[in-house]
């Protein structure tokens, strides 16, 4: 039985892939797993950053767009990434660490029945540090002992992910009708629900809003991926999708993995992608995150595309 495994990555835009790749490596101690192009418009980078190797459920994703404006914030979005860390105990450190960096940030609250710490990276995209409470992760998810965070307090992977639309039911129904999910708690116009049962590394928020849509820009999140097995069970979401009436991309090798892309009614976009290959396919584990990183189709252009990017390190 195909079954969704939780959150895979989550993809968003920024202005400067130089400013962004220093904020995510050294104020948030995770690893840049690749550093890559666009592959739609290889003149733009596209960063990965997550634990050790970039597992599933911990990708971070940036694509590099320097003429973008700011985001003007609205209804139909996905709005909030939330990050999952080990303890209470981490959250004051990272409530420490964000006063000493200078990170705009909040008072430690609860948000989707967690203790959370809130906060904004440099282009106002909004983040949230979740209490994961010891609770069980994936087992893949492994420690990058060189972080500049100690291991006691890294950030683990993704935990909750905040939607906001115009019809919570329409986006409640394609994320339980056709992926499975279940309801966790309902409370007013705020459904919380969970690709696997009692797991926060799945989880989604889903909250209703009248009023314009969002125009996107420097600090928004351009879509979420959901995690899937393998090749066979992509290609069963793939029919699934197209059954309830939404078009979707068909499957797309992104090299490091496979994927497909739809759009819900609201007009939020999804992918699905599959655990392997991994990036680990064209590097080492030692060396990950190092060099351009260029699937085969654009290997051929490297000495063009390294000319147009501005140099990271």
């Amino acid at each position: 039985m195909a079954t969704i495994l939780g959150h895979h990555h989550i993809s968003m835009i920024t202005k400067n892939a130089k400013k962004n790749d220093q904020f995510y490596r050294e104020t948030l101690g995770l690893r840049r797993v690749k550093k890559s192009v666009n592959q739609d418009e290889p003149s733009m980078y596209h960063l990965f950053f997550g634990d050790l190797i970039g597992s599933p459920g911990t990708g971070l994703t940036f694509f590099e767009i320097p003429m973008v404006g700011r985001t003007h914030r609205g209804t139909n979005a996905i709005t909030m990434i939330g990050l999952l860390v080990p303890s209470a105990e981490s959250l004051q450190f990272w409530k420490s660490r964000f006063e000493e960096l200078g990170v705009k940030h909040d008072e430690i609250t609860r948000y989707a029945g967690r203790e959370a710490l809130s906060f904004e990276d440099p282009e106002g995209l909004r983040l949230m540090l979740m209490n994961n409470n010891e609770e069980e992760v994936p087992k893949l998810w492994t420690a990058w002992e060189q972080s500049a965070v100690p291991t006691e307090h890294q950030i683990l992977g993704m935990g909750t992910i905040e939607i906001i639309v115009k019809n919570a039911g329409k986006l409640e129904k394609t994320l339980t009708e056709i992926f499975g999910f279940t309801v966790k708690e309902r409370s007013g116009e705020h459904i919380l629900l969970q690709a696997i049962d009692g797991q926060g590394f799945g989880e989604i928020l889903v909250k209703e809003l009248e009023g314009p849509s969002e125009k996107p820009g420097r600090g928004s999140i351009h879509h979420l991926a959901l995690r899937v097995k393998d090749d066979e069970e992509l290609a069963h979401w793939n029919e699934r999708v197209k059954e309830r009436g939404f078009q979707t991309s068909g499957i797309v090798d992104r090299f490091y993995f496979k994927s497909l892309y739809f759009r819900e009614s609201n007009g939020i976009l999804f992918e699905i992608a599959t655990d392997d290959p991994g990036f680990t396919v064209d590097s080492s584990v030692e060396n990950l995150g190092e060099e351009l990183a260029l699937p085969p189709f654009l290997e051929n252009r490297r000495q063009e595309i390294e000319s147009n990017l501005e140099p990271l390190d």
